[in-house]
């Protein structure tokens, strides 16, 4: 087995990430991967926000507790330093596929450079709130973009997450 099916199986969302930023290096590898994700027709329509400002990051990482639901406190992104946001242009056909693929590339890349990643939801909903669109005013991006997930990017704070047995019965030939 080649070297990428071994990471393409090996990989698995982490939920303990140690305080430690990673580099400025890694961040950019990782998020160059997700740019190399196939689009739609090759519109690669989507946007990448790297978040390692830690006062903004915990300020989103609130926002996304309380559209969840969570109890105040309780941090959606395991304590990751780094949250990749990656939004996709909701007028290209393909937009959620895009940004969905750039999603995995990005968690195959940190996978790859021995770091957890884990894919958090309701990004979605933040960038459809007043705050999101702020946001996105600040830096600049406009249309109309939806939030397709948060990445949590960072060291993994423990033991790697073991590989889980895959189901049967998934597989079928015509």
């Amino acid at each position: 087995m080649s070297s990428l099916q071994e990471q393409l199986r090996s990989r698995r969302s982490c939920r303990s990430f140690q305080a430690v930023m990673p580099s400025r290096e890694d961040i950019d590898q990782i998020i160059g991967v997700g740019l190399y994700a196939p689009t739609g027709m090759g519109k690669q329509s989507t946007r990448i926000i790297a978040v390692t400002n830690q006062r903004l990051r915990n300020l989103i990482a609130d926002e996304n507790a309380r559209l969840g639901g969570w109890k105040e406190g309780f941090d959606p992104f395991y304590g990751a330093p780094a949250v990749m946001v990656v939004l996709a242009d909701k007028t290209v056909p393909t937009y959620l596929y895009d940004g969905s693929l750039v999603m995995g590339n990005m968690m195959l890349a940190a996978t790859g450079m021995n770091l957890g990643s884990c894919w958090i939801h309701r990004a979605k909903e933040c960038f459809e709130t007043e705050y999101g669109k702020g946001i996105l005013r600040d830096l600049g991006i406009k249309g109309d973009f939806e939030g397709i997930g948060f990445l949590a990017v960072g060291y993994i704070d423990g033991e790697e997450p073991e590989t889980r047995p895959r189901k049967e019965n998934r597989i079928f030939y015509i």
